[in-house]
């Protein structure tokens, strides 16, 4: 599978009180520095691509601005650019803090193996939740996602061609609050 790597680091972190994507990671560097190391060390090579604030250990990456309106809206400006050949998006937010190269090598695999044409927007369904961001996005659907008008995430993915995995990792958990942040950190 040739993988791409679309993190988003536009929140602008309200309920932790800061942008999440500069924060510092227990393992080093920042959180979305972090996710791209994961990423790295499973795909090398592929490429990474920004979807908001630059990040400060990675100041290099290709970025694009993030509208400020929502990720559905951030997506559908991502999808209507030019990006590098790849079968698959990792679409990440920089507040899932707890992937490892591990896990996402078993996550990347599962999705090959239930979607081997890359036709659909491979998402975990977490305690009962469909969790878009994380999941792996086939290149394919760039055209869909840029021409849809969907504002809400949610609905964003359960209007493409989707396939929701069932999934318990605590890597699908988003580290949103101050208290969520001391108890991740506090794990590790």
């Amino acid at each position: 599978m040739k993988a791409g790597l679309l993190l988003l680091s536009g929140g602008a972190g309200q309920r932790m009180g800061t942008r999440k994507h500069a924060l510092e990671h227990p393992a080093g560097g920042s959180w979305g520095g972090h996710l791209v190391r994961v990423f790295e060390t499973v795909f090398p090579g592929g490429p990474l691509q920004v979807l908001g604030e630059p990040l400060p250990d990675r100041p290099d990456l290709a970025r694009l601005d993030d509208p400020r309106e929502g990720p559905a809206a951030a997506l559908r400006v991502w999808a209507s650019t030019a990006a590098p050949e790849v079968d698959r998006w990792w679409v990440v937010a920089c507040d899932q803090v707890r992937w490892t190269p591990e896990r996402l090598r078993a996550w990347a695999d599962l999705c090959a193996a239930a979607d081997p044409t890359a036709a659909h927007w491979v998402v975990g369904l977490h305690e009962g939740h469909l969790q878009p961001l994380g999941g792996w996005l086939a290149a394919r659907l760039r055209p869909l996602l840029a021409a849809s008008g969907e504002r809400s995430l949610w609905r964003l993915a359960t209007a493409l061609p989707h396939l929701a995995l069932p999934q318990t990792g605590a890597e699908w958990v988003d580290v949103d609050t101050p208290e969520d942040r001391r108890a991740f950190e506090a794990e590790s």
